[in-house]
């Protein structure tokens, strides 16, 4: 018996110490874990997602794949009291903000101002989500796309009868088709672009960022891309319509624009090569203005390409209806301001010429000092955002015309070398070993990306915009034939790293995101936002930046969010009503992270729909 009670008493014993030692493991995990989080705010992020029913793990039943039959995904959000966001009427179908046709009437005529940006004051914004066009569609994938376009989400026939003639876009049956024409190409874009070619290294990497201002359909930088060629381009929004939208819809980079009274929003010494094809802007007015605001843009050893008036004005001054003295003057004014940009013209065949921006920085700046020229305040090159174009040259920064942009290594190479501005120390606080780590760190964060969402790289998401872009880190990992980003950097960002994009041969532009995107909508397909609602927390209601979004993505698009988990729980509640199917989960270094991740994929609904459909 005595042997009995013994042996219980060491099983009981036994059973004690392996609870203490169970406890004690716990314990020192527990406080391990409080350590690494910081101050326990491993704790507190694991209660606020509790409280708030998100799911932190990977997106078993969202569905990114195209679909029209409606099917939602399961909505895992026990918030209450969501605000359900009502579609707006289906007259806003189309609706710009900024580049309203009724607000931008009250606007003076002169130098374009009526054709800018003019936003609606806060009591005129809308709150409610603009709904696609009845039988709306996904886009064809690229290459497709294209060349073709459904009928549904673009129902405009004008530019088919306005220009028949000239090859830009034709109406075949529940499609539009763009043979690639346009009103200096009649043959072919690709045709034009190989004429271009044998005066610009198109070929070989040299020139890969392209501006083209009033690109109409955007055919040029349609059929560019190829040949690894990005373009900008740009239209305004006037008695054509909807050039943009047909542009974005084909899978073109293009934003809403016109050369007006303010500053372009693009960095200085930018691309590569500027283009204007019969693009009606008066470059010879006003001492040149618009030229030297090309020129601001455009990087020591860039081309500009303009063709048509008053290029060649002794053959084809009848057919252009104009008197020829007029165009010949129109001529003269141009050279002479080539002249004072140190542009020296390369070539002129037909109706088109070619210039290129000297990379002698010291000898141009001599002979614009002794032109008696007035030169810009170098420190405001990139100041640009509202800021009215000044009569001025911008000159060449204080480091040597290589740095300056005149030495960049050809594209793919580009991609990751070292851009020039930072080798050279021109963006304040960033140093070779940041910008590295930084790529190293969107290359990471891309290969989670590609685990959360599959098709990312399947060719189904053509047009991505990244709203606060850095370094363009994101868009360098996410680099394929299949897609183009446009990085956008905020206005109110800590550093201006727009140069570095485009010394990367990537392209973006500058806006403020308390104001609606300079496009149509249902214009991308994917939108990612890294801290973009930390960033404007204070600024402006993050329930207007949500909106926009909504109204520039296309239906079944989809959303990544990378941001502080108290700033996502806030979002995740909006987005709750805005017909979305979504979920949060963790940072791919795991959930004692701060920082979280919200997916969300739009669901597909028209106008006048009650819901999904």
């Amino acid at each position: 018996m005595a042997n009995k009670y013994n042996s219980g008493d060491s099983r009981t014993r036994s059973s004690v110490s392996i609870f203490i030692v169970a406890g004690l493991c716990c314990f020192f995990y527990l406080l391990g874990a409080w350590q690494r989080s910081g101050f326990g705010k491993g704790d507190s992020i694991a209660l606020e997602m509790t409280k708030s029913g998100a799911d932190c793990n990977i997106l078993p039943n969202l569905n990114f794949e195209t679909h029209h039959a409606g099917e939602a995904g399961i909505i895992d959000d026990s918030d209450s009291k969501v605000t359900v966001y009502k579609p707006c009427d289906p007259k806003y179908t189309d609706y710009t903000p900024c580049q309203d046709q009724g607000r931008a009437m009250t606007f003076p005529r002169e130098n374009m101002i009526y054709r800018e940006r003019h936003c609606p004051p806060e009591e005129e914004k809308l709150h409610c989500l603009i709904p696609a066009p009845k039988g709306y569609v996904t886009p064809f994938p690229w290459p497709k796309s294209r060349d073709y376009v459904p009928y549904a989400n673009a129902p405009y026939k004008s530019l088919t009868v306005e220009k028949a003639i000239q090859n830009w876009i034709q109406y075949e049956g529940n499609v539009f088709r763009f043979p690639g024409g346009g009103t200096q190409f009649p043959q072919g874009a690709d045709k034009y672009i190989d004429q271009l070619a044998s005066v610009i290294p198109i070929a070989n990497g040299t020139v890969r960022t392209a501006l083209d201002t009033g690109c109409g359909v955007a055919s040029w930088g349609a059929y560019l891309w190829k040949r690894n060629v990005i373009a900008m381009s740009f239209a305004p929004r006037d008695s054509h319509e909807a050039q943009v939208q047909f542009a974005l819809e084909r899978g073109v980079p293009a934003v809403i624009g016109v050369l007006g009274s303010v500053k372009m929003p693009y960095p200085s010494r930018a691309f590569d090569m500027a283009h204007c094809s019969r693009c009606l802007i008066p470059w010879g007015m006003n001492d040149g203005l618009y030229m030297k605001e090309v020129d601001r843009v455009l990087r020591p050893g860039g081309y500009w390409v303009l063709s048509g008036p008053p290029i060649n004005w002794k053959t084809n001054f009848k057919a252009w209806q104009r008197p020829k003295e007029e165009l010949q003057e129109e001529q003269r004014q141009i050279e002479d301001v080539a002249k004072l940009l140190c542009w020296e013209k390369k070539s002129e065949q037909g109706e088109i010429a070619v210039w290129q921006k000297t990379m002698d920085s010291a000898s141009c700046r001599a002979k614009q000092e002794n032109s008696g020229v007035t030169l810009c305040k170098p420190d405001y090159a990139d100041d640009v955002w509202y800021q009215k174009m000044e009569p001025c040259i911008t000159p060449y920064d204080n480091a040597n015309s290589g740095v300056a942009g005149g030495y960049l290594k050809p594209f793919p190479e580009r991609l990751y070398a070292v851009p020039p501005r930072i080798a050279s120390g021109l963006v304040p606080g960033v140093s070779v070993e940041a910008y590295q780590k930084d790529n190293k760190q969107w290359k990471k964060h891309v290969n989670a990306y590609r685990k959360i969402n599959k098709i990312i790289d399947s060719g189904r998401y053509r047009n991505i915009m990244d709203m606060n872009a850095g370094f363009g880190g994101f868009a360098a990992a996410l680099q394929s034939p299949k897609l183009w980003v446009m990085n956008v950097v905020p206005t109110i960002a800590e550093k201006n790293t727009l140069g570095v994009i485009y010394e990367r041969g990537l392209i973006g532009i500058y806006h403020d995101w308390c104001e609606a995107f300079s496009t149509y909508p249902r214009t991308y397909d994917l939108i990612h936002a890294y801290r973009v609602f930390s960033l404007y927390k204070d600024k402006c209601d993050l329930e207007d930046i949500l909106l926009e979004m909504d109204r520039i993505l296309r239906p079944e698009g989809a959303i990544m969010l990378r941001d502080e988990v108290d700033v996502l729980v806030k979002v995740k509640k909006m987005i709750g009503g805005m017909r979305y199917d979504f979920k949060m989960m963790d940072h791919e270094d795991g959930p004692l992270v701060p920082e979280k991740i919200l997916v969300a994929v739009k669901q597909y609904w028209v106008g006048n729909s009650t819901s999904a459909q």
